[in-house]
């Protein structure tokens, strides 16, 4: 595996430290063993190792494919300071220090680890150390605890700053620094109806935590609709399929080494956005998903931001968090900041994937390691490339427009940007409209030769001009099927927080008319 790879995954590691997943010595003590390892292959009589054999060591690693004639990469934002990944540090006690590895899981048939278990019900109560109303990833396993010289000492009540909880990994703009009350105030925002323009929509509606962060339904149902997912009911649909948030702070990472611009990251299938603070307030003014015809769209971050100033609550909250007299802190920006503070919050990726690829070797079964070979094998990781699975860009493949939108153009020519499968297994229906309703239909779809959708799944668009000849005719067969969807499975994370208010300031209905 390249040391690039090695440097990802262990700064993947360090968020989960923070979280209670391993401490920070476990994870400088693994950096050694990579090192170890490493060497070991480079030095012996097989260089190529055995990791070659489960596709580890060409993860993302594309350059010697034949017929690939991607693009080069779009040239970095110039509007912010770019996030570079540390280095894995050497351990205080050298590698002659290191803990010896947790004992094998019991073999009951299944080889894959267990998982860990869900975060409690009550995300606040954490015992004796207080890190602040977010920390929702569980109780820390303090049954052996490691003395590593960190002020946090496990067992003694620490003095929190408003900085100071556990940090996602997704980086935030020099503007919008991420803090735990941010956060907080931007949950309670994103399940406030208050936002809307009857009072019977919220962010939650169309992504959800019980539907992955999306909601289960080709196109969603907005204002004037009733119920939740697939159960919601309405006659005001948006025009595209709702994308999950979960891991929407790390939009636009592909380079290893290197995180995001959290400043010019693309959002929605058109890109018609850059960074999460200018998306989190696109719903707001559209009709079809929260502003209904209650006031027009010139006039709807205005009067949202008028109802805000009117709620005591929420002015203190906004005064706390941001600073300055009320009409200063509470504005259009600041919302659209709270609110993206909170779905960056969300960007923890942390799938039994992950972990095999950092080094687990129980963490996939073999038909899940079989399935990411074929993946790559197949040329699905054209596209579907980097950390997230995504090269983020804009694509014409002649997906089907759903029925309910068929003049939708995309960005004008018909094209969309690729999906990140993170979480895909939790998040169907598929592509842009919600055409496809199963794994099973998408892949379909690629094995196609031309650009006729099957039966019966929306309709092609018009004029849609020469389809991306990558994505056509895809070779094969009912068991790779079989084991890419098994591989995709793996790339669901756990231990997502789904911790929603008892109640919003407004005092609307939780999340709106769900």
């Amino acid at each position: 595996m390249k040391r690039a790879t090695q440097r990802m995954w262990l700064t993947l590691g360090l968020a989960f430290a923070v979280t209670g997943c391993a401490t920070e010595e476990e994870l400088n003590d693994f950096g050694d063993q990579v090192e170890a390892e490493l060497a070991a292959q480079r030095g012996g009589a097989n260089p190529e190792g055995d990791a070659q054999q489960d596709g580890r060591q060409n993860r993302g690693d594309r350059d010697g494919r034949q017929g690939d004639d991607r693009q080069p990469p779009p040239p970095p934002g110039d509007d912010g300071d770019v996030e570079r990944l540390p280095p894995p540090e050497d351990g205080p006690d050298g590698p002659d220090g290191r803990q010896p590895p947790p004992p094998p899981a019991g073999d009951d048939g299944d080889d894959r680890q267990p998982p860990p278990p869900p975060p409690g019900e009550d995300p606040i109560d954490e015992g004796p150390i207080d890190e602040g109303p977010i920390d929702d990833e569980g109780p820390i396993d303090d049954e052996d605890p490691i003395d590593d010289g960190d002020p946090i000492d496990d067992g003694d009540p620490i003095d929190d700053g408003p900085d100071d909880f556990a940090r996602p990994l997704a980086p935030s703009p020099a503007d919008n620094p991420i803090s735990a009350d941010k956060v907080e105030l931007g949950r309670l925002l994103y399940w406030d109806p208050i936002l809307s323009g009857d009072g019977d929509v919220s962010c939650a509606t169309c992504h959800h935590p019980d539907f992955g962060y999306a909601d289960a339904l080709p196109l969603s149902i907005g204002v004037g609709g009733d119920g939740v997912g697939p159960n919601r009911r309405g006659a005001t649909r948006a025009g595209r399929n709702a994308p999950t948030v979960l891991n929407t702070g790390l939009n636009g990472w592909l380079d290893e080494d290197t995180l995001p611009n959290p400043s010019t990251a693309p959002m929605f299938w058109d890109v018609r956005a850059r960074s999460l603070e200018t998306q989190a307030l696109g719903p707001i003014v559209n009709a079809e998903e929260m502003r209904g015809d209650a006031y027009s769209e010139e006039d709807a971050l205005d009067v949202v931001v008028g109802r805000l100033l009117d709620n005591d609550t929420y002015v203190a909250l906004f005064s706390e968090v941001f600073g300055g007299a009320p009409e200063d802190a509470v504005t259009a920006e600041n919302l659209g900041k709270a609110i993206a503070a909170f779905e960056r919050h969300l960007s923890r990726p942390n799938s039994a994937f992950d972990r095999w690829l950092a080094g687990d070797d129980r963490a996939m079964t073999a038909q899940q390691v079989r399935g990411f070979n074929t993946f790559n094998r197949v040329g699905c990781d054209r596209c579907h490339t980097g950390p997230m699975f995504s090269d983020y860009r804009l694509r014409r493949i002649g997906a089907p427009n759903n029925t309910g939108n068929p003049t939708d153009a995309g960005d004008g020519d018909h094209r969309y940007r690729t999906a990140s499968l993170r979480n895909i297994a939790e998040t169907g229906p598929y592509m842009h409209g919600g055409t496809f309703a199963t794994l099973g239909q998408v892949f379909a779809f690629y094995r196609r030769p031309g650009t006729q959708p099957p039966p019966g799944q929306g309709v092609l668009p018009r004029d849609l001009g020469p389809v991306d000849r990558l994505v056509l005719g895809l070779r094969f067969n009912g068991q790779d099927e079989a084991d890419m969807t098994a591989f995709l499975r793996a790339l669901s994370d756990d231990g997502v927080d789904t911790a929603r208010p008892i109640t919003v300031p407004s005092g609307l209905p939780v999340g709106g008319n769900l």
